[in-house]
């Protein structure tokens, strides 16, 4: 294959307040041939998407070349005037970015979208281009192509507007596009659909690609080479199966431990027996849930149905599925920001008031929420001693000197330095701020900590030490955690119990070992083999699954009778499970199962 694109050398350096140049990428080489996919992966701050942003000839704010070349068929773009950069933007190289949200604009259809950059390049007609987006929407399995386009962006799923932005890249034929952490953001069932796509429709096109990422065993399903990446350093760099299979950089196996981190089952079991009580630390029973009101009082549209569970003094139970299915929803119900229609949330035994603004100080401080988002959750013009300081002196009435040990200690508590009081979140790194976030949290000396997709936002090294510091607070403090996550892989490393949540509804909870053990129910089979494995092939065989298949393209429904996974699941029987609420089956051990089919004809 000839070759496309060739990094040779490349330097990048930041300019510092005195001029003076820091290095950030020091001289990295790599090749991408014809019809490629080269993955650069490494965690936050290792340089991949600076790098794969110079195919642009484009460096951040604040950023600039400064060595090496980066030849596009022997033309450096580096050097390119920025009238020729114009025109290769967009024609010969085309950008996905991780957030389709953010890139569609919400007030402008789907069809005006995808094609403008083809027509406003001139490389295709309006008539032409719609052609042209229509055969990307089948190439990547997109429903109904004829219609798509003249649809807006919020009338489809997360899943099909990431696979709508590569149609919008694609649509011009570009040589290379460069896909940045397109499916961090997306759960583990959409995550499967959306790299079949990319893989087959960026074959079918002929291009070549750069993937940014740093989950290695999504790179393993769709690169043909791997550039492992450290503090703007080359480590590693092989075929896909030679880094995945054979890695010969420790650094390169540490990224592997943390994407699949051992699991966590009967973990816990010490710490929860020595510190439980004879009430529940936290409990909800048969909540009902949702958003909007009707005259009558109740949900526009309910979301939660019959939900219980139940929360030992000193344990970790993890909550998954998929987008939509009520996580998040739960835990706004436990902390008192959503009141359920129905239902109760009892704290040590005693009944809680619904609704936040009627519970006592007490009461607000046992139960703490840890947000996913710290950029969005810390106030950025306030210093970290003062973040940290306002719930002591709520809570806990401590002011100056006692207040500004406690700071001390809380940050020590998290793992970082002291003088870290004096920063503004601006200055701390991703992994910091979310340290940060749980520092805050843990200021209230709290009973229960809410952490809802608390490391979705971090790279897989940073997240598992966020894990190991969650699961060292635990051992410390004796605080219950309800972990909210799509990531069954961080949920099993470090709950003992796991609640199995769909369309609002509880199909499955147990321990963590029996849950994740056959057998299953068929929701959870499916979130468990849609969790890429750390090799290569693994997604074309995972795609020919019964499990796959019930998987693809559904919308997660909430319906008001029957089994709301009746449409997608392979062991449905017709005019029950679409018509009755399953069962709840108690297959022992707290192992509890809803579905029509008996145990024996469960999946395993």
């Amino acid at each position: 294959m000839s070759i496309l694109l060739e990094v040779d050398n490349l330097k990048i350096s930041a300019r510092k307040d005195d001029d003076s140049l820091l290095p950030i990428v020091k001289g990295v080489s790599f090749k991408v041939a014809r019809g490629e996919v080269v993955a650069l992966i490494g965690e936050s701050g290792s340089g991949k998407t600076t790098i794969a942003l110079s195919a642009l000839g484009y460096t951040k704010p604040g950023l600039e070349f400064d060595g090496g070349e980066v030849r596009l068929e022997g033309e450096d773009v580096i050097t390119m005037r920025s009238d020729h950069l114009r025109s290769l933007r967009g024609q010969r190289v085309a950008y996905l970015a991780q957030s389709a949200a953010a890139t569609f604009n919400p007030a402008l259809t789907i069809g005006e979208q995808v094609t403008e950059s083809s027509v406003l390049h001139g490389i295709l007609s309006k008539e032409q281009a719609h052609e042209r987006a229509k055969v990307l929407y089948q190439a990547l399995e997109l429903p109904d192509p004829e219609r798509l386009g003249r649809r807006y962006p919020h009338q489809v799923s997360g899943g099909q507007l990431q696979r709508l932005m590569a149609a919008m890249a694609l649509c011009g034929k570009p040589d290379l596009l460069v896909l940045d952490e397109p499916t961090t953001a997306l759960d583990v069932t959409t995550q499967i659909e959306v790299l079949k796509s990319f893989k087959s429709v960026i074959k079918q096109e002929g291009s070549s690609a750069i993937y940014v990422t740093h989950d290695l065993s999504v790179v393993a399903q769709i690169a043909d080479h791997i550039v492992v990446l450290y503090a703007g350093e080359v480590q590693e760099y092989g075929t896909a199966e030679q880094v995945v299979s054979h890695p010969t950089h420790d650094y390169t196996r540490r990224l592997m431990h943390a994407v699949r981190p051992p699991p966590a089952a009967g973990q816990g079991d010490k710490t929860s027996s020595e510190h439980k009580r004879q009430a529940p630390a936290l409990e909800v029973r048969n909540i009902t849930a949702g958003y909007g009101r009707k005259r009558d009082g109740t949900t526009t549209i309910t979301v939660l149905r019959s939900v219980n569970v139940s929360i030992e003094r000193g344990q970790s139970i993890g909550v998954i599925g998929e987008s939509g299915c009520g996580k998040s929803t739960l835990a706004r119900v436990m902390a008192g920001l959503l009141p359920p229609t129905e239902g109760q949330v009892l704290l040590d035994g005693q009944e809680l008031n619904p609704a936040l603004a009627q519970r006592s100080r007490n009461e607000l401080q046992k139960i703490q929420f840890v947000f996913q988002m710290a950029d969005t959750a810390l106030n950025p013009k306030q210093r970290i001693d003062h973040i940290l300081g306002r719930p002591l002196e709520f809570y806990l009435g401590l002011k100056g000197k006692e207040k500004r040990q406690r700071v001390g200690e809380l940050l020590e508590m998290v793992e970082l330095p002291q003088e870290f009081a004096g920063r503004y979140p601006e200055e701390l790194s991703g992994g910091q701020k979310q340290r940060v976030n749980l520092a805050r949290a843990l200021a209230a000396s709290p009973e229960v900590l809410l952490c809802d997709e608390v490391i979705s936002a971090l790279d897989s090294i940073v997240g598992a030490n966020v894990i190991d510091l969650l699961r060292r607070l635990r051992q410390q403090t004796g605080v219950s955690f309800v972990f909210i996550s799509h990531d069954l892989s961080t949920v099993a490393s470090f709950a003992d119990e796991i609640v199995v949540l769909y369309a609002g509804r509880v199909v499955e909870k147990g321990s963590t070992d029996r849950v994740l053990s056959p057998p299953y129910h068929p929701y959870t089979r499916l979130l468990i083999s849609s969790v890429p494995e750390l090799r290569v092939g693994w997604l074309e065989e995972a795609m020919q699954t019964q499990e796959a298949q019930a998987g693809i393209d559904r919308l997660v429904t909430l319906t008001e009778i029957g089994c709301p996974f009746f449409d997608r699941c392979p062991l449905a029987i017709k005019d029950t499970c679409d018509q009755e609420a399953p069962p709840i089956r108690d297959l022992g051990q707290g192992h509890l199962i809803s579905c029509h089919r008996p145990e024996s004809e469960f999946l395993h």
